[in-house]
């Protein structure tokens, strides 16, 4: 078994490799947020560049929809490459297809950032915009996916199958700084859907989460019903919540939520997908 997984991993490898010498070949742009996913995407793009002689451009979004610390560690993962780095300033909150968080809203809000980085990267001279899909993001509730192949974005990790796990492995190899950080979605996926998005709600979920990242969590959410707040993390990292209780209480009720829970089924990515409708999530 584990001799059929290093072949398998090394046949995506060289599959990884090809896509990328392939996508070298001319002026390229890597949609770029500073995670396992997309810094080994710009790792691989600037060692081929540097074969053709050709660009590579790292684009950042500049988001409401994420941390602010985001956006630090983005510069300085591409800092590490020797890439040139762009940060795009944009505001999904002006839309109402994102501010109202329906179901569909990745869709919508990959639509304009995709559309936006896209349109970066031809006024750079990049034809080609890269991102960092992996195989495993295939088997949640992605309709953000419906709208990077319609824009035309490659995901190279996508297309050479590799998981989470195999990223962050050749990730390693190349000595990738961000290789084992923790993956971070937007911060909308921290609100049922149909609930409104407002910055005050982003801000305030987000300066929750750091309280309790300072605790030295993995993988940690802060998931908003209304005024209760539901933690999720990983099982092994719940007795550091229940020691810290009433300090992490605390800290929240200051924040305004007035109830503070620990869900026992602990960290599990898009768990406010559970309450879409089985045949929404089949078609996705």
């Amino acid at each position: 078994m584990e001799e059929n997984f290093k072949q398998g991993y090394k046949e995506k490898c060289k599959a990884l490799h090809q896509l990328m010498e392939d996508y070298a070949s001319e002026n390229v742009a890597v949609a770029f947020s500073g995670g396992a996913d997309s810094s080994l995407l710009l790792k691989l793009a600037v060692m081929h560049a540097g074969k053709t002689g050709k660009r590579v451009i790292a684009v950042t979004a500049s988001t409401e929809l994420h941390p602010a610390k985001d956006e630090a560690a983005a510069r300085q993962a591409a800092m590490e490459t020797g890439a040139e780095h762009r940060i795009l300033t944009v505001n999904e909150l002006q839309f109402e297809g994102i501010k109202r968080n329906p179901a569909d809203r990745c869709y919508h809000c990959k639509k304009y950032l995709f559309g936006a980085i896209r349109d970066e990267a031809a006024k750079a001279g990049a034809p080609m915009v890269l991102e960092g899909t992996n195989a495993d993001d295939l088997k949640q509730y992605r309709p953000g996916l419906k709208a990077v192949e319609e824009l035309g974005i490659k995901s190279p990790l996508k297309e050479a199958g590799f998981t989470k796990e195999e990223v962050r492995k050749l990730a390693q190899a190349y000595g990738v700084s961000a290789a084992n950080r923790p993956s971070a979605p937007c911060l909308a996926t921290r609100f049922p859907y149909g609930e409104e998005l407002t910055m005050e709600k982003l801000r305030r979920v987000e300066q929750g989460e750091d309280c309790l990242k300072s605790l030295g969590l993995y993988n940690v959410r802060l998931r908003v019903h209304g005024n209760v707040a539901r933690i999720e993390a990983d099982a092994g990292d719940m007795g550091k919540l229940l020691e810290a209780r009433n300090q992490i209480a605390g800290n929240l009720k200051e924040l305004g939520y007035t109830y503070i829970t620990l869900d026992l089924e602990g960290f599990r990515s898009g768990s406010m997908d559970e309450a879409l409708p089985q045949e929404l999530l089949q078609k996705a």
